[in-house]
């Protein structure tokens, strides 16, 4: 019998399913934290006068990230008191986060970078030197990281867990739906960070950036209570399977608490390989390693590349962040269309092609800021008598540039995101999909800290360094390439 192909209507209704709107905001509590570790803080420490490369090094704290997949055993099996029976056991661990990363921005409002910080720290073996401020919001910085990298195991796994394991489709579209939510999370979060700043700044606040953080504690209040209307599935199954898991893995004969400690371990990793067959996890975790290199040593780098070229930050906040949400929240459903009906591989290799034909019109716009005369534009549309737009060429071609960077950024992360959704174990949903995107995490923080010593290296060539990031993008499509009959097979068409 040959199924009927969907048409785009029936495919966009998809998205009218409550699970999508519950999906989208767990992805915006996902996405938040890294405005508060990214440009918030590059801007930050930019502002306070400190180097691209002590920036760019500053970034390493994200490569908690990339090792997440270490502790996801026991955030799938480990209960907070209290919390968990009653509220749930995913729901009582991002809780757990979100009150750390509320009390980590109370500590950042008392504190200066380029004052002292608090001494020497010693805990066990391990000295650490925290006697300048600096070093001290870097901590709390990697303290935050820490807390939203857990809360990413538990929220990718609530997410899956939201949608049966038969439904290929809604599995698209609630992969395109987190996207949303985490860039809403992010952009919308961004925007806020940025206008509030630089209105506390105009204010005469000398302290702006450490009474924006403060702000922005209310929306991880808003966010926390949000989350009590997201329905979490009863947990008593997987408890069951992963037990049933041990025993095959360990035997009947070893002590509970040594099978509960090894199938932890060794459950998930034999899961994957045996699932996936080796040739073919192999080549997953290498094309996941890079896929997206280049994509982050560009976002790395790039609110300091704004603010080198001039625009300001209410200008970053409108272009890169709002009229970026807007961009992202259209082409991510659309690109969750598109991978719906025409699969995450080729979803996946059209937006990589793009993503390093995007990254190349962040040179032009480098050359164009700097070669092209200052022209201001105004705007008044006769059917809508009080929009009135003042802008200037920069502005418009800054927009475009960030717009269509965000358009194929929501493609590829759709497609990535679906692809190692259908790729996991129901039974170990958490630690599974936290080590595919952890791999992912790794390629994309630990070498793009380098970002800023990069460009310091190129002395300040921003064109050259764009088009690194675009031919960073190549080798992960190579490797795609090799494995795509193979993934055919195992259902990740």
């Amino acid at each position: 019998m040959i199924e009927k192909k969907q048409t785009w209507i029936e495919s966009l209704l998809v998205y009218k399913d409550i699970r999508m709107l519950r999906i989208l905001l767990i992805g915006a509590i996902s996405g938040f934290p890294w405005v508060l570790i990214a440009s918030s803080l590059s801007l930050w420490l930019k502002e306070e006068g400190f180097s691209r490369s002590t920036i760019g090094w500053a970034g390493l704290i994200w490569f908690v990230y990339s090792i997440n997949y270490w502790w996801a055993p026991l955030i799938d099996r480990i209960r907070i008191p209290i919390l968990t029976d009653k509220i749930g056991h995913r729901r009582a661990w991002i809780v757990f986060c979100q009150l750390i990363i509320l009390l980590s921005l109370l500590s950042w409002f008392l504190l200066d970078p380029n004052g002292n910080g608090i001494g020497i720290i010693k805990i066990y073996r391990w000295t650490i030197d925290l006697t300048s401020g600096l070093a001290v919001i870097i901590f709390v910085g990697l303290i935050i990281a820490i807390a939203s990298a857990t809360q990413d195991i538990t929220i990718d796994a609530l997410r899956i867990e939201q949608i049966k394991e038969n439904e290929g489709k809604s599995m698209a579209a609630a992969a395109a739906m987190a996207v949303v939510g985490w860039w809403t999370g992010y952009k919308l979060g961004g925007m806020i960070a940025l206008l509030t700043a630089e209105h506390f700044q105009k204010q005469g606040i000398e302290n702006y950036w450490q009474t924006t953080y403060l702000v922005l504690t209310m929306l991880i209040i808003l966010m926390n209570i949000g989350l009590m209307f997201v329905h979490e599935p009863d947990s008593k199954d997987r408890i069951s399977k992963q037990k049933i898991n041990d025993k095959k893995i360990i035997g009947t004969t070893m002590p509970t608490f040594f099978t509960w400690i090894v199938g932890t371990i060794l459950g998930p990793l034999v899961s994957f390989f045996k699932k996936n067959g080796i040739t073919i996890a192999i080549g997953i975790l290498g094309f996941v390693f890079l896929f997206k290199i280049g994509e982050a040593f560009l976002g790395r780098m790039s609110i300091l590349f704004y603010k080198e070229i001039g625009f300001s930050k209410s200008e970053i906040a409108f272009y890169s962040k709002g009229v970026g949400w807007v961009t992202t929240v259209v082409f991510t459903l659309l690109g969750g269309i598109f991978a719906m009906r025409s699969g995450s591989l080729k979803t996946m290799f059209i937006a990589g092609i793009l993503m390093a034909a995007t990254n190349l019109l962040f040179a032009f716009l480098n050359w164009y800021v700097q070669a092209i005369p200052l022209v201001s534009y105004e705007f008044d549309f006769w059917f809508l008598k009080w929009w009135h737009i003042e802008t200037t060429n920069h502005q418009l071609v800054f927009g475009a540039t960030v717009a269509l960077d965000d358009i194929t950024s929501a493609f590829a992360t759709v497609a990535f995101v679906a692809f190692i959704s259908l790729l996991v174990d129901r039974t170990y949903t958490a630690t599974q999909y936290a080590a595919l995107a952890s791999i992912g995490t790794m390629g994309r923080t630990v070498l793009s800290s380098s970002s800023g010593a990069v460009v310091d290296w190129l002395q300040g060539d921003w064109s050259t360094f764009f088009i690194l990031t675009a031919i960073m993008v190549i080798p992960s499509l190579i490797c795609l390439w090799f494995i795509r009959n193979n993934l055919k097979k195992v259902g990740a068409k």
